[in-house]
Formats: structure tokens, C-alpha cells, sequence
């Protein structure tokens, strides 16, 4: 099935409605018919419920039985897309393959599938292997090696780039690619169109480098997506990182997120200046995917410097738009961000998008209108749909950072949601985003006299977006061959 160009929606299996596969395909072909084209389930592996939510899986070949089988999988994607997650970078300290190194140690022979601190520092000198490791790039304050005790005579450090119980794994050897290859064979046999490569930046390591995003990693992606694309699906690249990387990934891969749209955006509202997001769309890759929220925080990297790069933000306009979601928040982004939580990246800060605007609904619907006008195929995580709040009582049960942003919605919390009219003119934008052929042509952007301009034409069909910051009014207007409509977003309220 081909990649359609239309609104998809990013959700767990387990935490929208019944809470399994099936009935997420009933939501998707009744209350919610007719407003995605796709669907990103997030990690529906065993276990779906580990100690990252999913992206610790002990087996990525097997779905988790509580949530359903490869079938459901396969029903659900004779009528949309679906996105998947391959967990490139690393495997459970749970699964198989892990045991039986932890019970043979070097006779395994597994042994050669998971990296050790030795594999990439190799030099004899500590303070030469010091130096190298300093260099290595952190997406978390935990430390990267893990002591594992293995065989019962030995303490080896295995790398662990996000917890311990995250095993990195050698893609580069032999059984590192045959393990992928049989996530990708799983993938191809049930209707999965769409692979998101989670912490592909990590994948290959280097002494001497930072470890992330490496020329050999812009190698090994390109020959994933090859791989991929040879049995029928495509590749959405998921990396963290300045802007000016992302650029250049776009341009050797299917697709990748553009992360810095989200943050964008809030500065944008926030100031009531446009000049910065509409300088980054004249420029952003448009093989895109486009988000406001996810599984994950919003990303602040993304739009800041890196070395002597400039950023799109400079650094006290990240630090304004970081304190205003705080204060937007009443504090309770603060609570789930940096040392508050546990279990945090770096470079996020934990809330949902709606609270970061401080539930005001004319601002959130003009965030999505920016986001589904913007170049790329938008994603709009279940939390977002249903214009949730942050989870404050999820939080203080696991103290993890973010499930602040990670509700479980029963189907009456779903029916409660869809009578708010924030939700009903997201719906009404989901709808009109999906329906328009001006979105499959040509994109312009221009920013003047406090108007910002997002512009879509294909032939006789356009489609515009104008949002006047001096009175913060925002219009749509559309034209089709048999007809032409325009209305405010505050009507939708």
C-alpha cells in the first residue's frame, strides 16, 4: 500500500479505549472513521509494558499476546497505513539472547550480537580511552556502560545507551543484521508500510568520535532503508539533533521528523513572532513527517546550536520558551522534566502539548492549523486528538517523566473528549487536511507585517492559512474547482 498523504494518529495499543490491537481498529473504523489515513501503533512487542514502555523489547518479532497477534496487525493495515517501530539500537537485558551470554559469557554464541565497552575502545592507554569516552554523546544523565557479571567469573561493561536494561547491540555483525532482518520479515508479513528507525543516530560507535551520527551511520541507515524499501515498506528516520543534520539525513533516506517544528511553533505563539518558524519552513526538508506531540517530550535540541552552529532559537529564547511552558503548566511540566523525574532524556522537556499552551483552544487549534499547513505528513498523538491534560496522578505512580503525556483513556474518557469543541474543530481541521488535493502541490511561506502565510497549489485546487499576530486572528481559505470557502478558527469554538 502506498503512503498516503494524509493525518495519521500515533498511539499505544494498550492505552486508548479497550486497551488491545483489536478494538484500536474498531476505534479506528468507528468513532474515529474518516479521520486518519494511518496509524502509528506504538511498541506492541513482548513487553509492551517494560521498563521503557515498550521500547525494551525481550522478543521484536513476537506481539505481545495480552494486546493481540500479528493478524490483528494485519487487519488493521488492509485499511490504513501503519507505521512500526524497529528498535535499532538496542534489545532487552530480559530477552534470550542476553541470558544466554550472562550464562556462558564468551562461549554464547550470542556473544558477538551485543557491543561491549571493549569492542570500541580498544586502546591499552586508560587515559587515551578516558579521553575517547568523554567525547561520546549523552541522550541521558545515566551512565552508557553496564557492569553484567557473565558466566560467573567475569564483570564485563556492555554499552547501554538508555538504561541498563538496554543492551546495544552490534548492527554491524553478522547476527546484529540477521536479528534486524527478522524484525523486517515480521514487518513485511503484516501490512506494516512505514518503519520508524528508534535511536538509529546511536547505532554505530567510533573511538575517537562523539558516537552519533556518524558518516557510518548515514551508511548504515541508507542500507536499512534499501533493505526496507526491497520488501515493500519505507523508513522514517528518528534523530534528535541541530537542524542542519536533519537536512542532511532528509536527503539520503525516505523520510524523517521534523522535531523542530513543535518547539517553533510554542515560540511562535508565545511571542506572536513568526520570523523564526517561518524561516526554518522556507528551508525544512519536506520528505518530512510533522508533530506537535509524541510518546516522547518536546524536543528542544532540535532547534538549538550545536558547536559553533547557530541554532534556529539562540539560547535565551530557549530558555524563555522552556520557562513559559512551566508557567503555562503551573509547574507541572517541572515536576516531569530534568532531575525532577526519572528515566528523562536531556533534551526535552515533559508535558503535553495543550497544557503548554495552557489549554487555550483557540491557540491549540492554530498549532495544529501550523502543523497540518506546514510541508510533510502530520502525526497527531492520541493525547493531542483528545486535547488531554497532564497526567499529574500517572506521574506521581511511576515518578517517569514522561507519562505525564502517556494517559490511559478508556472509551468513555474518548466519548467525554469528542463532545469538547477543541476537539471537534481539530476534528474539522483533521478532516479538511485529509480531503483538499492543494496539499499534494506546490508550498510557499512568507512572513510580513505580523502575517504569517502558509500556501498550498495544485492546479485549480489552494489552500491557505493566515495568521495575523497583531489581533491573533487566523483564517483558512479553500479553493476547489466547485468551490471556495474560508472561516476563522475561532468559529470552530
Amino acid at each position: 500500500m502506498s503512503i498516503r498523504n494524509g493525518v495519521q494518529l500515533i498511539t499505544y495499543a494498550d492505552r486508548l479505549g479497550d486497551g488491545n490491537i483489536e478494538s484500536l481498529n474498531g476505534l479506528l473504523n468507528g468513532k474515529l472513521s474518516g479521520l486518519f489515513t494511518g496509524v502509528h501503533i506504538l511498541p506492541f512487542y513482548y513487553p509492551y509494558d517494560g521498563e521503557d514502555a515498550g521500547f525494551d523489547p525481550i522478543d521484536h518479532t513476537i506481539v505481545d499476546e495480552r494486546l493481540g497477534d500479528w493478524n490483528h496487525i494485519k487487519s488493521i493495515g488492509e485499511s490504513k497505513n501503519i507505521m512500526a517501530d524497529l528498535i535499532v539500537n538496542h534489545m532487552s537485558a530480559q530477552s534470550a539472547q542476553f541470558k544466554d551470554v550472562l550464562a556462558h559469557g564468551r562461549e554464547s554464541e550470542f556473544w558477538p550480537l551485543f557491543l561491549t565497552k571493549q569492542d570500541v575502545f580498544t586502546s591499552d592507554d586508560d587515559a587515551e580511552t578516558a579521553a575517547q569516552i568523554a567525547q561520546v554523546f549523552r541522550p541521558r544523565p545515566t551512565p552508557f556502560f553496564s557492569d553484567y557479571e557473565v558466566a560467573g567469573k567475569e564483570m564485563v561493561p556492555f554499552w547501554t545507551t538508555f538504561t541498563s536494561n538496554q543492551i546495544d547491540i552490534d548492527v554491524e555483525s553478522d547476527l546484529g543484521k540477521a536479528y534486524l532482518s527478522s524484525i523486517l520479515t515480521s514487518f513485511t508479513q503484516s501490512n506494516v508500510d512505514l518503519i520508524r528507525l528508534d535511536a538509529a543516530g546511536y547505532a554505530i560507535k567510533r573511538a575517537g568520535s562523539n558516537c552519533f551520527m556518524l558518516e557510518e551511520t548515514f551508511e548504515f541507515i541508507e542500507s536499512l532503508s534499501t533493505r526496507a524499501r526491497g520488501m515493500g515498506m519505507q523508513c522514517l528516520v528518528e534523530i534528535h539533533s541541530h537542524y542542519q543534520t536533519q537536512i542532511d539525513i532528509a536527503a539520503r533516506c525516505d523520510s524523517v521528523y521534523d522535531f523542530a517544528l513543535p518547539p517553533l511553533v510554542l515560540h511562535t505563539l508565545f511571542t506572536k513572532d513568526a520570523s523564526a518558524l517561518a524561516h526554518w519552513l522556507s528551508i525544512s526538508p519536506r520528505n518530512c513527517f510533522t508533530v506537535l506531540d509524541t510518546h516522547d517530550g518536546i524536543g528542544i535540541v532540535d532547534v538549538g546550536a550545536s558547536g559553533d552552529k547557530p541554532g534556529l532559537l539562540n539560547n535565551d529564547e530557549i530558555n524563555n520558551l522552556v520557562e513559559q511552558i512551566h508557567i503555562n503548566s503551573q509547574g507541572e511540566s517541572r515536576k516531569a522534566t530534568g532531575a525532577a523525574a526519572n528515566n528523562v532524556d536531556l533534551y526535552q522537556v515533559n508535558c503535553t502539548y495543550y497544557d503548554a499552551l495552557g489549554q487555550n483552544d483557540l491557540e491549540y487549534l492554530v498549532a495544529r492549523a501550523i502543523q497540518f499547513f506546514s510541508p510533510g505528513i502530520p502525526q497527531v498523538y492520541y493525547g493531542g486528538l483528545l486535547a488531554a491534560a497532564n497526567d499529574m496522578s500517572l506521574l506521581a505512580r511511576t515518578n517517569v517523566g514522561r507519562d505525564i503525556n502517556r494517559p490511559y483513556l478508556s472509551s468513555s474518557d474518548v466519548d467525554e473528549a469528542f463532545e469538547k469543541p477543541v476537539v471537534q474543530g481539530l476534528m474539522t481541521l483533521i478532516k479538511l487536511r485529509n480531503d483538499s488535493s492543494a496539499f499534494d502541490g506546490e508550498f510557499r511561506v512568507s512572513y510580513t507585517h505580523n502575517l504569517l502565510e502558509l500556501v498550498w497549489i495544485n492546479g485549480e485546487a489552494s489552500a491557505q492559512l493566515a495568521v495575523d499576530f497583531a489581533d491573533f486572528d487566523a483564517v483558512i481559505r479553500m479553493v476547489s474547482a466547485e468551490e471556495t470557502t474560508a472561516f476563522s478558527l475561532s468559529s470552530l469554538l
